[in-house]
């Protein structure tokens, strides 16, 4: 495959059908999937004085992970963690042996990266000696991806097209803490590379949850249940950014 001059993808997000927005620089998060298990001894739930009650320690380690971002991480400093799963046990009145606890980070700096996944992995085993377990937890990162860190070169240069074309239809991305590992394919190459968003949300649906404040509430967010972009304009305007921002360069 032959050295491209530059790397261009996008994405569609919940914003109306028909904009492009793009943002230079950090524009979406590093994520980093933790599935940690951590161990106690099981007993009879009528005799809980005979065991080490790994979901007692699984749900202290969760309320703690909530200080992470809360306490550990400077304001203004965008990160998110997440915990999706815990899986303990199988029956009401059975103490389990051990609990499985999957979370999620998102970061947009090397060292706010760094800096978290340490305080998990200490939070954790702190928890884990408090509640006196017979093992030390495990520890499995899986799911990782890179900031995706538009060049501003690249960036202006697609902004200007999209300015020209699309006129009051293009603005600005912000951050989002989505992933990608779309910039993997421009490291490859060592080449400059900008990612953008195209809207998949009914004009007016969008404009009327925006007006009353309820963008949060009432858009259904990526991969959610509810998420499923209108075919027009969302497929005409994504053809047309690929297409104007390709022409920027040829």
């Amino acid at each position: 495959m032959p050295r491209p001059d530059v790397a261009l993808g996008q994405h569609v997000l919940p914003m109306a059908a028909g904009r492009v927005a793009t943002q230079s620089g950090p524009t979406l998060a590093a994520a980093d999937s933790t599935r940690i298990v951590v161990y106690g001894r099981g007993a009879h739930g009528s005799m809980p004085q005979s065991a080490i009650d790994p979901v007692v320690l699984a749900a202290m380690i969760v309320v703690r992970l909530q200080t992470v971002v809360a306490r550990e991480i400077a304001p203004g400093e965008p990160s998110v963690l997440t915990v999706g799963s815990i899986q303990s046990g199988t029956k009401s009145n059975i103490i389990p042996d051990q609990a499985e606890i999957q979370l999620n980070l998102r970061t947009y700096s090397d060292q706010t990266r760094a800096s978290a996944l340490e305080a998990i992995e200490r939070i954790t085993r702190a928890e884990c000696q408090a509640s006196n377990s017979p093992r030390e937890p495990s520890f499995e990162l899986f799911e990782r991806f890179p900031v995706t860190d538009n060049d501003p070169a690249a960036t202006r240069r697609v902004a200007e097209a999209f300015t020209g074309f699309f006129g009051d239809r293009a603005g600005a991305l912000g951050q989002w803490a989505a992933s990608e590992d779309f910039s993997e394919l421009a490291d490859a190459f060592a080449v400059a590379y900008t990612y953008w968003g195209i809207g998949g949300i009914d004009p007016d649906v969008f404009d009327r949850a925006a007006a009353a404040g309820l963008v949060d509430q009432e858009i259904p967010a990526n991969h959610s249940g509810d998420f499923a972009p209108v075919i027009q304009p969302t497929l005409t305007t994504g053809t047309e950014a690929l297409v104007v921002a390709a022409l920027a360069w040829l």
